[in-house]
């Protein structure tokens, strides 16, 4: 079983890459991130036709979630993250395949930091500390898989530099310590299970010549409950992708699991 999570950054704008990707790969599941789209305008029945069913969690020109599952429609879907009912940001979104749950997550940039957005992105992730908690609980197959807007380590095998993003919200120590909390409940780091040394980036800004030089950073991730990482085969980033016409500026990171 092939898993993929993947921020499009524009579902509308990046439709051609991602069906082209579906009909490539053929993943069995694919998380999406940054959508851009409301509800009621994401291309579904393009993705149906593709041979996906979906769920998407959509905000209009902003965020935006989805699952797609090939050949079937996610069951059990449930829409946001808890703990905060004034939260109006469509960042999460969980569901059912198989015997695997499933969440594909879009967590705050929190720049500029300091200020209101940083600490909008450390509450964000108490909260998805909170509800993993209860997903690890439950003893199943699990996976958490998105765009999760930190940079894991200082270290140039998760980014091109460390001085260029050392005043970043991606790689503050408060970014840094909140994801090892959550890495602390029990859950695995799928690309570093299966790579563990070595420069491996996922993402790649548009300016600058980013991608021409390979300066990019490690920030979309798939966590894994014990459950899931038992079944874990391998893990990589379809790096090529970012570099075909009108991509987005993420690359599709997957996992396989037995």
């Amino acid at each position: 079983m092939r898993i993929v999570t993947y921020n499009v950054n524009g579902i509308k704008a990046r439709l051609p890459r991602l069906i082209e990707y579906l009909a490539e790969q053929q993943p069995d599941i694919v998380c999406l991130q940054e959508l851009k789209s409301s509800d009621e305008t994401v291309p579904e029945a393009d993705i149906r036709a593709a041979g996906y069913g979906v769920a998407w969690h959509g905000q209009k020109g902003f965020n935006g979630v989805a699952i797609l599952t090939r050949g079937a429609d996610p069951q059990d879907v449930r829409r946001g993250l808890g703990g905060d009912p004034e939260d109006s940001h469509s960042r999460y979104i969980e569901a059912r395949v198989g015997d695997i749950v499933i969440a594909s997550l879009y967590l705050p940039n929190g720049n500029p930091q300091p200020g209101p957005k940083f600490d909008y992105k450390l509450a964000w992730m108490e909260r998805l500390a909170a509800r993993a908690a209860e997903l690890m609980a439950l003893e199943l197959p699990v996976i958490l898989a998105g765009d999760y807007n930190v940079i894991p380590t200082h270290s140039h095998d998760d980014t091109y530099s460390v001085r260029a993003m050392a005043d970043d919200a991606l790689m503050q120590p408060e970014s840094q310590q909140a994801f090892r909390r959550l890495l602390a409940q029990g859950w695995t780091d799928a690309l570093r299970a299966r790579q563990p040394e070595g420069a491996l980036y996922t993402f790649w800004d548009y300016q600058a010549g980013a991608w021409q030089r390979d300066a990019g950073f490690r920030i979309d991730h798939l966590l894994l409950s014990p459950e899931a990482a038992d079944r874990l085969t391998a893990a990589g980033v379809d790096k090529a992708y970012r570099g075909r016409e009108k991509a987005s500026d993420h690359a599709p990171t997957w996992i396989t699991l037995r």
